[in-house]
């Protein structure tokens, strides 16, 4: 099973940068589709950035522009920077990873990385 550690999350103020990492224990990580997602109070969790393995990265429109996903395949590792940081970027941050082909993330989430953006 894999596991993920995400880390990097801090209080920032508006307008602020924080880059959040995540390293997987598995190999087949370097393989497989990475995206972060990210959960706010009261809220659903929320897909924020994918990067494919051949490099090309999609977005949700609130963070176009704003947020750069990346991915360490020697390191099983991914990252996302986070730029002009707005309050409604506050949540807890998670990565998780799936095959091409598959349809579903990984089942097992880490404990993910808490951004607060104060304004």
């Amino acid at each position: 099973q894999v596991q993920f550690v995400e880390s990097g999350g801090d209080v920032v103020q508006a307008g602020g940068s924080l880059r959040l990492s995540c390293t997987a224990s598995a190999s087949t990580f370097r393989d497989e589709i990475i995206a972060w997602f990210r959960q706010a109070p009261g809220k659903e969790r929320e897909l924020v950035a994918t990067v494919f393995t051949g490099g090309m990265t999609t977005y949700v429109d609130s963070v176009k522009g704003r947020f750069t996903i990346s991915r360490d395949n020697a390191n099983n590792a991914a990252y996302l920077q986070m730029n002009s940081l707005k309050s409604e970027d506050t949540a807890v941050y998670y990565c998780n990873s799936r095959g091409l082909w598959s349809t579903n993330w990984r089942a097992s989430w880490g404990q993910g990385t808490r951004v607060t953006v104060s304004s």
